[in-house]
């Protein structure tokens, strides 16, 4: 039988005392599940997000002294790897009474909770919840930038497997478009979905696994950010064709972090006009934000994800392409291809979080001209606390002409 609480959990939660200490103004931090409803609790807590939980519970980590479980009597041990009290509970009626008293004479507690739902990604407790715990008499807060440190900061094994996933990931986009070029020049047929299963199947070749299946798109499909080709109705890769791969993966062992990267070639020997020119605006927007974030860094600041939003966003705007510019900049990159850290995005959000030391994020600007083609170019930048670093080089300079 397994102990009941676990080195690393009492370890995570004297961490989590001290973060709460250093932001001084939180009394605590407050975890509510319901059938799975938090899966961020899960990450930060080391929980296994398998267990068979149907009623509620609560973990109260306070910023100093015993941590507190509130279990339903129908489930006590679900919560048996993390230290502290149990609060045993049957009735509604007797959850609310001892949730009250758990946090009587306290005035400010971080939960899984964004004002106006401005980082869906941390939204996760319901407003029900938080209308309960405010009734007590509280001040609810995000617990953004606490989720960040503990779910999104990666240890130096997730960053070996970054680095292993970015180069796999860099090394099959040349196999990709090898792959395009010898179809084309031996007249074998190929479709978007049959692209997209080559990709699929270096993936695996690699050792890694995907959340889902790559992106292959030709021509005006491409400006579609997220289309996905299907086996009866994606088109056939011929000459002449702008062709977009986007394609992210990682190591199949327990606690691998992704790397997700964005390519464009041309199936000719010379690229048209019109696309080199949109790519060289895309390619500026991602270099202007990829040196802000370096020079940044490299003093010792960590930005917003709005910040270099704008950065990047301006430099598309500026070249006259703003409005076909219809997405963050990037997201953070994690156990989950969109990760739970600071995103670069001051559009469909705004995300006022601090980029963190050991954090990672894609870069991946994209303009696309609906009916014709669209360009993205994409890139994950690995943070340390003096430098901002790319993994899978060499980086895209142009569209690769494949024939």
């Amino acid at each position: 039988m397994e102990p009941m609480s676990g080195v690393a959990h009492q370890t995570r939660i004297v961490a989590i005392q001290q973060a709460l200490r250093e932001m001084g103004t939180i009394d605590g931090w407050l975890f509510y599940d319901f059938r799975g409803s938090d899966p961020l609790a899960y990450r930060v807590l080391l929980l296994d997000p398998t267990l068979h939980v149907t009623r509620r519970w609560y973990y109260w980590i306070p910023t100093s002294g015993e941590p507190v479980k509130l279990l339903h009597k129908i489930e006590p041990h679900v919560l048996d790897r993390l230290p502290g009290q149990v609060q045993p509970y049957v009735s509604w009626e007797q959850q609310r009474m001892l949730l009250a008293s758990l946090l009587r004479g306290r005035r400010q507690i971080a939960m899984q909770y964004s004002p106006f739902n401005a980082v869906p990604y941390l939204s996760r407790v319901d407003a029900g919840t938080v209308e309960l715990i405010r009734s007590f008499g509280l001040d609810v807060v995000t617990s953004a930038d606490l989720v960040q440190r503990f779910e999104a900061v990666w240890t130096d094994e997730q960053l070996e497997s970054h680095r292993y996933a970015a180069t796999a990931l860099r090394n099959i986009v040349d196999e990709a478009f090898a792959h395009v070029a010898s179809c084309l020049t031996n007249e074998r047929p190929l479709s978007e979905y049959d692209l997209q299963q080559f990709i699929l199947s270096r993936i695996r070749d690699a050792g890694m696994t995907t959340s889902s299946p790559p992106i292959a798109a030709v021509d005006a499909h491409s400006a579609d950010p997220h289309y996905g080709p299907t086996e009866s109705g994606s088109s056939l890769i011929t000459r002449d064709n702008l062709v977009l791969i986007d394609l992210w993966g990682k190591q199949t062992a327990p606690g691998s972090v992704y790397g997700d990267i964005t390519w464009t070639g041309y199936t000719g020997k010379q690229v048209p006009a019109k696309p080199r020119m949109i790519f060289e605006h895309v390619r500026h927007g991602r270099d202007a934000a990829l040196s802000f974030v370096q020079d940044q860094v490299a003093t010792g600041r960590f930005p917003c994800g709005w910040e270099i939003d704008d950065v990047c966003r301006n430099t598309i705007r500026a070249a006259g392409y703003g409005d076909y510019f219809i997405h963050r900049t990037g997201h953070s990159i994690g156990e989950d291809v969109h990760g739970n850290g600071a995103n670069i995005d001051n559009l469909e959000t705004q995300d006022g979080r601090r980029l963190l030391p050991r954090t990672c994020f894609s870069i991946e600007p994209g303009i696309y001209l609906p009916g014709e083609f669209g360009i993205r170019s994409e890139l994950d930048v690995y943070i340390s606390d003096r430098e901002a670093v790319v993994y899978g080089v060499p980086l895209q300079t142009e569209i690769i002409p494949l024939l």
